[in-house]
């Protein structure tokens, strides 16, 4: 790509807040942007081949949006979690094994999508995010879900096509967490703490493709009280 359409796209930018440029093979973040840190709510630089997000990413104090799905992150830079103001980043098909320290700070985050990289555990720094709406952690190589997670802010957890086999029993103490997805793990049925369907929020639970039937879950002790919150909720959104 020229610098011609870049500068072109800068342009924009600066007028819009927005930069948008997907798929076109960038194999590093655009130093030219570093000129917009005070302009820009909205970066999307979505199916590049970004191998390193630089520290300069900190300095877009208004940022409030930040896509990078499908490139070939292997790790973020501390700055990242500077960014007091971001509330949706989408970091899909990459290769990230884990968050840095401080990604807690993230305070505004509501919407957090990690699908596709190669996360071994449940992230304990999420449990300092208090505005976290939606996690989705999907197509992972998450093997079990620490006891941390019972402070997990989330309304939504995405834990489907991981290889979990054990689930901590706090995660029904979940002050929020109203969906839990575990579809296409490697749970046995006694693996699963049924404090999730007597006595937590959680009003959809999906486990299908998991090392049981599902018509056994209908015949644990607790699954009427989960029913009763599931048809509740459904005829709310009905």
């Amino acid at each position: 790509m020229g610098n011609s359409a870049l500068k072109a796209h800068l342009e924009t930018a600066q007028k819009t807040g927005v930069f948008q440029l997907t798929g076109k093979g960038l194999t590093e973040f655009p130093e030219d942007l570093q000129k917009l840190t005070s302009n820009l709510r909205t970066i999307d630089l979505s199916g590049n081949k970004i191998e390193l997000l630089p520290p300069l990413i900190g300095k877009f104090s208004l940022l409030k949006s930040l896509a990078l799905n499908n490139n070939k992150l292997t790790a973020l830079p501390e700055e990242l979690c500077k960014l007091k103001k971001l509330e949706t980043l989408h970091l899909n098909g990459n290769h990230l094994r884990q968050l840095p320290a401080a990604f807690g700070q993230l305070s505004a985050l509501k919407t957090l999508s990690l699908s596709g990289n190669q996360l071994r555990t449940v992230p304990t720094q999420l449990c300092g995010l208090r505005h976290l709406d939606v996690v989705d952690l999907s197509k992972n190589q998450i093997q079990n879900v620490p006891d941390s997670v019972g402070e997990l802010q989330a309304i939504e957890l995405n834990l489907n096509q991981n290889q979990i086999s054990q689930i901590s029993v706090q995660i029904s103490h979940c002050p929020r967490l109203k969906v839990l997805r575990l579809e296409e793990n490697c749970l046995e049925l006694s693996m699963l703490p049924r404090s999730i369907l007597s006595d937590s929020q959680i009003s959809l639970l999906a486990v299908e493709g998991n090392l049981f039937e599902i018509k056994k879950l209908r015949e644990l002790e607790g699954y009427d009280k989960y029913m009763e919150r599931f048809t509740a909720t459904k005829k709310k959104f009905a």
